[in-house]
This record gives structure tokens, C-alpha cells and sequence, in this order.
């Protein structure tokens, strides 16, 4: 009998934790925020969007870019399938976001070899480039 009410207790506490687990997740959610850094995001459109050798080489490219020391999240990716809607753009071919700690990481990313090599050797790909650089200091 003790075995039983003690397995009933655990079931217990366990579903009430199951059941309350994904309103926690939910709640801190809205807390994740992203303070004090830098965001560039940077929306390619290539020349040849088909051409799967120069997919290849951007995408190489991409990987050796991301190693750069001062990079502190990333994301790289396509558009999304997404309901098509007046304001979201899908025009592009990739899409790049990094995140830094500072302009002045940034700046260091910029100036890096890694990033000079990716523009000279990858440059030729790309038809347009459209960057937009924030931080959360608003006025």
C-alpha cells in the first residue's frame, strides 16, 4: 500500500510538472532579449540563384565566414514557406545574420581576412547585397 501511494504521489508531481513545464517555457520566452549587441543582417540575391556549383561556393564561403572569432550568434538560411503576405520579401536567394557584442567587434569582423577573402572571392556571385546593421540603443 505505502509502494502505491508513493508511486501515485510521483505520478502525481510529475504530470503537475509536465502540465506547468510549457507554461514556463512560455513565460520566459518574452524574456529573451538580446541587449547591448550588434545585429547585421545581410540579404544576398545571386546572379545565377540555379547554378548549384555557385550555391556550393557561397555556402562554403558562408562556413568559413561564421569562424570569424568575433561572431557571437549566427543564423544563415533561405526564405522561408511562409503565407505569402504584401510585406515579406522573398526575393532574396540567402540570408546571413550575425550578432556581436559590439561596433567595436563588428568593426574587427569587417577588417578580418576572413571576411576580405569572402568579399574577393565570392563577390562575382552575387547580383545585389542589402545590409542592415542595429542595436538596441533607441533614442
Amino acid at each position: 500500500m505505502k509502494n502505491r501511494r508513493s508511486f501515485f504521489k510521483k505520478s502525481l508531481a510529475g504530470l503537475a510538472a509536465a502540465g506547468l513545464f510549457p507554461m514556463a517555457k512560455n513565460a520566459s520566452a518574452g524574456e529573451k532579449k538580446l541587449k547591448g549587441v550588434l545585429v547585421h543582417h545581410v540579404y544576398f540575391w545571386l546572379k545565377e540563384p540555379e547554378n548549384k556549383a555557385h550555391r556550393q561556393q557561397f555556402e562554403n564561403a558562408i562556413e568559413k565566414l561564421l569562424k570569424v572569432e568575433t561572431i557571437k550568434l549566427s543564423h544563415f538560411g533561405v526564405p522561408a514557406a511562409t503565407e505569402k503576405r504584401s510585406v515579406v520579401d522573398y526575393s532574396y536567394t540567402y540570408s546571413y545574420m550575425v550578432i556581436f557584442d559590439s561596433i567595436k567587434d563588428q568593426d574587427i569582423y569587417q577588417d578580418h581576412p576572413v571576411h576580405h577573402e569572402f568579399v574577393e572571392k565570392n563577390s562575382h556571385l552575387w547580383e545585389k547585397v542589402l545590409v542592415y546593421d542595429s542595436v538596441d540603443e533607441i533614442a
